[in-house]
C-alpha cells in the first residue's frame, strides 16, 4: 500500500463511526443488541461530517439520502414562510435525530442549521431500512423515534395554540432542563445557543416579547440570566406556570 494510500485509510478510519463504542448509542440507539447487531450498526454508519457555526447541515428542496444523529453541538431547524422570513421549527442536540422530514417525499422540507461547532453521524437511509428488517429492535426503536417526533410537533402546536407568553417560555425551558439532563448535564444551568428572535420564532412570539418574560421571571426569582447563560432558580415555580398556578 502506497504512503497516499495508507494516509487515506487512517482518515478514513478516523472519521468512521463505532457505534458500539460511542457513549450516546444509549440515546440516539436502541438498548439490548447483541454484538453481531451492534457490528451491522457499526457498517451502517457511513461518516461523522463536522459543521462550523451557521453551517447547513442539508436545505429545503434537497434530495433526502441520510438521517444524522447529533454526535456533539446544536441544530435548529427552520422553512421560509410566504412572507419571506424563516420560521423555526425545531432545536436538535447532541443524541438526537436530524433528517426524519425527507422520509415521506425523499426531499428534506426544512433547514437544518448548526447553531455551534458540530457534529452529526450520517446514516444511509436505504440502508437502516433494510437492517431494520432483520433487526426487530432497531426497527421498533426507529418507530419510537417518529413517534417522538410526532409528539413534539403536537405539543408545540398546544404551545402555539393556547399558552400564554409566560406558559411557553416556561415549557420551552423546562423541556431544554430535561434534555440536559437526559445527557448527564446540569439540568438548572445551562447556555442557550439559540438567540432570543430564534425562541421567539419557535414558540410563536415577538423578540421583544422573549425579552419582556425573561425579565419578568428574573424579577419573580425564578430565573438568573446573563446574556445567553440560564439559571433556573424555581423549577417548581415555573412548572405552576404551567398549571395556570400562581407562584
Amino acid at each position: 500500500m502506497s504512503k497516499d494510500a495508507a494516509t487515506a485509510r487512517l482518515a478514513f478510519e478516523i472519521v468512521k463511526t463505532a457505534c458500539s463504542n460511542c457513549n450516546l448509542r444509549e440515546l440516539c440507539l436502541p438498548i439490548g443488541l447483541a454484538p453481531e447487531e451492534l457490528k451491522k450498526l457499526d457498517e451502517l454508519v457511513s461518516a461523522r461530517r463536522r459543521l462550523k457555526r451557521g453551517d447547513y447541515l442539508y436545505r429545503a428542496g434537497q434530495v433526502f439520502e441520510s438521517i444524522y444523529a447529533v454526535r456533539s453541538g446544536f441544530f435548529k431547524t427552520d422553512v421560509l414562510i410566504e412572507d419571506g422570513r424563516d420560521q423555526v421549527t425545531g432545536f436538535q442536540m447532541t443524541g438526537e435525530l436530524l433528517g426524519l422530514d425527507g422520509i415521506s417525499s425523499e426531499i428534506h422540507t426544512c433547514n437544518a442549521i448548526a447553531l455551534e461547532d458540530s457534529e452529526v453521524c450520517a446514516i444511509p437511509f436505504s440502508h437502516l431500512e433494510g437492517l431494520s428488517r432483520q433487526i426487530h429492535t432497531l426497527q421498533h426503536h426507529f418507530h419510537k423515534v417518529m413517534s417522538r417526533e410526532i409528539v413534539r410537533d403536537h405539543g408545540v402546536m398546544m404551545l402555539l395554540g393556547t399558552m400564554r407568553a409566560e406558559e411557553r417560555l416556561a415549557a420551552f425551558l423546562l423541556n431544554l432542563s430535561q434534555r440536559f439532563k437526559a445527557r448527564g448535564y446540569s439540568p438548572a444551568e445551562f447556555n442557550l445557543r439559540m438567540s432570543r428572535d430564534e425562541i421567539g420564532s419557535y414558540l410563536g412570539l415577538k423578540l421583544e416579547t422573549v425579552s419582556r418574560t425573561f425579565s419578568h421571571f428574573q424579577e419573580e426569582g425564578l430565573l438568573a440570566v446573563h446574556q445567553r447563560k440560564i439559571r433556573i432558580l424555581h423549577t417548581e415555580g415555573l412548572k405552576k406556570l404551567m398549571t395556570h398556578q400562581r407562584t
